[in-house]
């Protein structure tokens, strides 16, 4: 479990169950929820519809062996209904929004009951921006339902009346692999809600949607170019572990996903100009896009290392970048090459 996620989690465990730290202990909840869900939006804001449906770890035990559009589906469809169904007792936002019909999803239930092909072919029929439009609706409906609470409520449990009523609904499956779901949640009280599935359960599924992405964006990378255009190698990258690569649809660099169509402003400009990177540019001494904007405090060291891809070619630049990675430990270039261009191409040259 990530370690910042994890430490959330019991920080906001251990204030809820007090009355006299409990809304500090909401406000640790909403955050760790706000930090969660920025990973799901990095992801349907950079990552190609096709990846949605891509199952790279089928028939592997683990919540990683689903899809990520199963995987944002089941985390708010259970949301939604535990939030709603039991503890507001009001409208799921699935049905207030008509979001079935928008997601174009043909069941309403959690997806508990699919497995292997079935997962893939229902994730592929799914509108993957209506369905995190979904997840955006229902995190900020439970969060307000979260924020009215009080510590007394936290006690409150669910009797066999609550057990019926969710079977009535037809939201739960059936089938074995999900009926046991209503027993279970019908089992605790709201803390145990809150505890799961408000925060851990999101946390489990997340963490797997990033394995997913990471190898997707792995698989991505094969046998393409690994130099990106702005000049960087991303066989030496911080980031290669989880990005696909500017020159593939996987790209999740830092500029890429900054930036509103989920592309690099050095990848969109090197595209528009057909040329294969910035070392081919004429501009790439004063340039300040993307990389090069000059607030980054990377911006020179990527600037160094695509004049020297212009100077001394391509092989020659992974010969360095192997060189100096077997001489330093780090995680950023700007760490070895500095912050001024012209001293980065002097170690590069003389490494």
């Amino acid at each position: 479990m990530d370690k910042n996620w994890s430490e959330m989690n019991k920080e906001m465990q251990a204030l809820i169950a007090k009355k006299a730290t409990f809304m500090e202990g909401i406000e640790k909840l909403l955050a760790l929820r706000e930090s969660l869900f920025e990973q799901v939006t990095q992801i349907v804001t950079t990552f190609p519809e096709e990846a949605f449906c891509r199952m790279p770890f089928a028939g592997a035990e683990g919540y990683h062996s689903k899809t990520l559009a199963y995987s944002i589906w089941h985390i708010f469809r259970i949301e939604d209904i535990v939030a709603h169904e039991m503890i507001a007792e009001d409208q799921q936002v699935l049905f207030s929004g008509d979001f079935q019909a928008a997601i174009h999803s043909p069941i309403i239930t959690t997806a508990n009951e699919l497995a292997g092909d079935d997962i893939a072919a229902f994730s592929s029929q799914l509108n993957i921006r209506e369905l995190y439009r979904y997840a955006q609706e229902v995190m900020r409906s439970t969060d307000r339902i979260l924020t009215r609470l009080n510590h007394t409520d936290l006690k409150r449990r669910f009797g066999e009346d609550m057990v019926e009523k969710l079977r009535r609904t037809g939201c739960v499956s059936g089938a074995e692999s999900a009926a046991w779901l209503i027993e279970y949640w019908c089992g605790k009280d709201v803390q145990g809600l809150i505890r799961m599935p408000f925060s851990r359960h999101w946390i489990m599924h997340i963490e797997a949607m990033q394995r997913i992405k990471n190898k997707l964006c792995r698989l991505a990378r094969k046998g393409v170019d690994p130099i990106a255009y702005c000049g960087f190698s991303c066989n030496h990258c911080f980031l290669s572990a989880w990005c696909g690569s500017c020159r593939t649809a996987y790209n999740t660099c830092s500029y890429a996903t900054v930036s509103p169509d989920g592309k690099c402003p050095n990848a969109a400009c090197c595209q528009e100009k057909g040329i294969d990177g910035c070392y081919e540019c004429s501009m790439l001494e004063t340039c300040e896009k993307g990389f090069y904007t000059p607030a980054n405090d990377g911006a020179n060291a990527a600037r160094a290392q695509a004049v020297y891809i212009r100077k001394h070619g391509k092989k020659e630049f992974l010969k360095v970048q192997e060189r100096l990675h077997e001489k330093h430990v780090f995680a950023k270039t700007q760490e070895i090459l500095g912050q001024d261009w012209r001293e980065g191409l002097r170690i590069l040259e003389e490494s």
